[in-house]
């Protein structure tokens, strides 16, 4: 696939299909692990929707999520502080 000079590409048919991307759709472009992931107006609500109703849940138990955190942080904050790790 070729980058245009305008910075466009072609999402290909098979792929607008599968994903459900017609004309006026929302798309976000993720960078990951060198890797350009394509993520579809749907897709990202319906994640989005999963990790609010997965902050209430915890705040109803007694945690909390900071919906701002990336995953690294997150899990930093999930196993606390490495004190007790020698630093050798």
């Amino acid at each position: 696939m070729r980058v245009t000079e305008k910075g466009q590409v072609t999402i290909p048919k098979a792929i607008r299909d599968r994903l459900g991307i017609g004309p006026g759709s929302e798309v976000d472009f993720v960078a990951r692990d060198g890797f350009v992931e394509i993520v579809a107006g749907d897709e990202k609500k319906a994640a989005t929707e999963r990790l609010v109703r997965l902050s209430e849940h915890l705040q109803k138990i007694g945690g909390s999520v900071d919906l701002g955190m990336t995953a690294e942080q997150y899990m930093d904050e999930l196993r606390g502080p490495y004190d007790d790790i020698d630093s050798r």
